[in-house]
C-alpha cells in the first residue's frame, strides 16, 4: 500500500499555496492531520448489509474508474454501535476496494483514493459527512447502500420529493423552535452575571414551560437530528439543540 499521508501532503501543497486563504488552509491542515491516522486493511471481504442493521451501520460507495479504464468501487463501512463504544466515542470508518478491507481510520477519517480524497466524518445521530473531494475542489457525496437508513431516506427523495422536501421542513423546524425558546432563557442566565446586573439589572425570561412539553420537544429534536443526518445535513447551531 501507498504512503497515503505523502501522497495526501503533496496534493494539499499543489491546491492551497502559501498565498491562499486561511479558511482553505485549516482545511488542507485538518485533512492532513485525519490522512495521518490510517492504517493498512486486512483485506476481509466487505460484509454485504443486513435488514437488521439500519441503526446500527452506515455503507456508502464510490464507483470510480481507474487510470487504465478500469471501474473500481470503494466502499466506506461504518459500526455505529462501535463508535458510540469506543473510548474516544468517534470509532473508526473503514474503506474497502473492490469488496476487500483496503484501509482504517478513527473519524474523521480522510482516504486518498483515485482522483481525490474521501472525507467522513460522524455527529451524534450518525454520519454528518461521507464525501468524495476531487482534486479540483468539487465535492460529490457518496451513494449509500439500497438497504441502510441512509439509502432508504435517498430513495424516499427520489421517488416521492414532495414529501421528502416536507419531511425535511419538519425536521428543520423540530430544531428552531427549541432553540428560539431558550434564546430567553440564556438571556435570563446572561443578566445574573454581576457586572451585567450592576448595568443593566435583571430580566426573568417569560417562557416557563411545563416538563412534559420540554420533554416533548427534546424527543422532536432528536427525531429531527436523525432524519438530518439520514442526509447527511449538519449545522453546528441546529444540531447541537438535538444533541442537547
Amino acid at each position: 500500500m501507498k504512503n497515503p499521508t505523502r501522497q495526501v501532503d503533496l496534493d494539499v501543497a499543489e491546491r492551497f499555496p502559501n498565498d491562499d486563504l486561511e479558511p482553505e488552509m485549516f482545511k488542507a491542515w485538518r485533512r492532513s492531520r485525519a490522512v495521518r491516522r490510517i492504517q493498512p486493511g486486512n483485506g476481509r471481504s466487505l460484509r454485504r448489509f443486513r435488514w437488521w442493521q439500519p441503526l446500527s451501520r452506515a455503507l456508502f460507495y464510490l464507483p470510480l474508474k481507474n487510470d487504465d479504464g478500469r471501474q473500481v468501487v470503494y466502499a466506506i463501512d461504518v459500526n455505529h454501535v462501535q463508535r458510540f463504544l469506543s473510548d474516544d466515542g468517534k470509532g473508526k470508518a473503514h474503506l474497502y476496494l473492490d469488496g476487500k478491507h483496503h484501509a482504517e481510520s478513527k473519524l474523521p477519517a480522510a482516504f486518498p483514493v483515485q482522483g481525490g480524497t474521501i472525507e467522513v466524518a460522524s455527529s451524534a445521530f450518525g454520519l454528518k459527512r461521507c464525501h468524495y473531494v476531487t482534486d479540483e475542489g468539487t465535492e460529490h457525496q457518496l451513494i449509500p447502500d439500497r438497504s441502510s437508513s441512509e439509502g432508504r431516506r435517498a430513495h424516499l427523495d427520489r421517488a416521492h420529493p414532495v414529501l421528502s422536501r416536507w419531511i425535511g421542513f419538519l425536521s428543520l423546524i423540530l430544531l428552531v423552535i427549541p432553540l428560539l425558546l431558550l434564546i430567553p432563557q440564556l438571556i435570563e442566565v446572561a443578566f445574573k452575571i454581576p457586572p451585567v446586573t450592576e448595568r443593566f439589572g435583571t430580566f426573568t425570561s417569560p417562557i416557563r414551560l411545563p416538563a412534559w412539553l420540554n420533554f416533548t420537544l427534546a424527543l422532536g429534536a432528536a427525531a429531527a437530528g436523525w432524519e438530518r443526518a439520514l442526509r447527511l445535513r449538519y449545522n453546528w447551531l441546529l444540531d447541537s439543540m438535538a444533541k442537547g
